[in-house]
């Protein structure tokens, strides 16, 4: 009988979780997700273990990439709007994410949106990208100054570039 007190503190503490976790998918990866399969009538396929996949690039990475989420739409015939594309993106993602490029082809077949946010020493990315019939939604965190080095190591004639040179001078 002392202990029926725990009954409404157990529940909250499972509830409120819950909410949280419902009001928010709405908005985010998730909201631009199930807003493009609404509104252009499609369905797509979310990467299976992706908590699994991005716990390993993290590793892999040295803490460069993280908090991958990765959606893959395939037979995506409908023709696209890019200015109401980039819209609902926008609204989906809301405050605090800036667009950084916006590619659209001139027959619309080709669409690229990459929208980033700080997150403390880390910047997310959220990336839609359809090419041809298909369409990639993704969306990461990546450590930019990790990513600096990364890119860094391809300029200047370094090793790996393609580019032939030879810095042993």
């Amino acid at each position: 009988m002392k202990r029926l007190w725990l009954i409404p503190v157990v529940l909250c503490l499972v509830l409120i979780p819950a909410a949280v976790v419902l009001a928010n998918s709405s908005n985010g990866f998730d909201g631009v997700v199930s807003s493009i399969e609404s509104e252009y009538h499609v369905h797509a396929t979310r990467i299976p273990f992706m908590g699994l996949v991005s716990l390993i690039s993290r590793g892999a990475t040295h803490g460069g990439v993280s908090g991958m989420h990765v959606a893959e739409i395939e037979n995506f015939t409908e023709p696209i709007d890019g200015d109401a594309l980039n819209a609902m993106v926008e609204q989906k993602l809301g405050p605090g994410w800036e667009r950084m490029i916006r590619e659209t082809s001139r027959s619309g077949k080709e669409q690229t949106l990459i929208f980033v946010h700080p997150e403390g020493e880390q910047m997310g990315m959220f990336i839609v990208d359809k090419d041809g019939d298909e369409m990639d939604v993704v969306q990461l965190s990546v450590d930019p100054d990790h990513l600096n080095q990364s890119i860094g190591q391809y300029e200047h004639g370094h090793p790996g570039n393609g580019s032939g040179a030879d810095d042993s001078n």
